[in-house]
């Protein structure tokens, strides 16, 4: 698919907690370093799509009323990095913000998927992309992708990561890898870093 004519633009949508999940998986035990848009640029010309606009969901981290001085250094150096990728260049990053909620010791992200539902939704009826790009393994998208596949056509894509070990923390449902047929691509180390364009 690499040589193939640009079908027209696309959007990515990208859940922020997997791909650091793919990326840390990849670089062996370290997150690699890794330019967002390039990667998603990477992405849609793999799948004959020009990336016009990316929305990156994600939370801050948790800040308790009285933040401790570790909550207050993580939240400074999250607010650098949404910084960097916010100012990095074409396409434009869309930040779409959860919130992370602790409970006892556990960290729990709330609301990401609602905004990706919602975004999901809004995208596939104004038609202003081609195609939409989803970078997820989250199984909880299936009943919505199903009604715009039927309501508004919507072309959709799948960009996932495995690593072939069955019931792995990178296993993908059935029900997900069926609801895209053949609109999936594997997520490659290369697509963190050559430039495809």
């Amino acid at each position: 698919m690499n040589n193939k004519e640009s079908d027209g633009k696309a959007i990515v949508f990208i859940d922020a907690g997997y791909l650091s999940k793919i990326s840390k998986y990849l670089g062996g035990g370290k997150y690699l370093r890794y330019n967002i848009q390039s990667f998603a640029v990477n992405i849609c010309k793999k799948l004959g799509y020009w990336c016009e606009e990316i929305c990156y969901y994600t939370a801050p981290p948790f800040q308790s009323h009285n933040p401790t001085k570790e909550e207050i250094d993580r939240k400074k150096g999250y607010d650098g990095t949404i910084s960097k990728i916010k100012q990095s260049g074409f396409p434009p990053v869309r930040i779409r913000e959860g919130r992370l909620q602790k409970i006892g010791n556990l960290y729990k992200q709330k609301g990401v998927d609602t905004i990706i539902a919602f975004d999901l939704l809004r995208y596939s009826q104004i038609k202003q992309h081609e195609a939409i790009v989803l970078i997820t393994a989250d199984t909880d998208f299936v009943p919505i992708i199903r009604e715009l596949k039927e309501m508004y056509s919507t072309k959709l894509f799948l960009a996932y990561f495995t690593d072939l070990i069955r019931k792995s923390s990178f296993s993908l449902s059935n029900e997900l890898w069926e609801v895209f047929d053949n609109n999936k691509i594997r997520i490659e180390k290369d697509d963190f870093f050559m430039n495809k364009i």
